[in-house]
């Protein structure tokens, strides 16, 4: 099965439609936040716990899959098309940001203007 043709049948479950509304568009994206929380919370009981539960991680990872490839149908968007775009520019935005100096973070640390309210000219540059 291709990612194309795991979308269009992810996308019969999910019932989305060639229009969708924006409730259909917001319950997709929500799943996705929640799902990638999910898997989130099994890297940190790995950090905690120093043991990972793998069955449950690739578990969530395969509800991260269905609602991306949700998405992607109910935008309109090939799914095989947008990972080809995302790793034909993923290294120069990976380079972008390594070029991209965050010197500000280590003189002036978060809980320093976070408590005074202050913001340092170069955090404001980066908000």
């Amino acid at each position: 099965m291709t990612i194309d043709e795991y979308a269009a049948w992810a996308a019969t479950i999910a019932k989305v439609d060639e229009r969708p509304s924006n409730e259909r568009l917001s319950y997709l994206g929500l799943g996705l936040a929640g799902e990638s929380g999910e898997v989130a919370d099994h890297i940190k009981k790995l950090l905690r716990d120093d043991w990972l539960d793998q069955a449950g991680l690739v578990e969530e990872l395969g509800d991260v899959i269905y609602y991306w490839a949700c998405l992607c149908v109910a935008t309109g968007q090939q799914p095989s098309e947008l990972l080809k775009t995302s790793a034909g520019s993923s290294g120069g935005s990976a380079r972008r940001r390594a070029a991209r100096p965050l010197r500000w973070r280590s003189r002036y640390p978060l809980w320093r203007w976070r408590r005074s309210g202050a913001r340092p000219e170069a955090a404001q540059d980066c908000a």
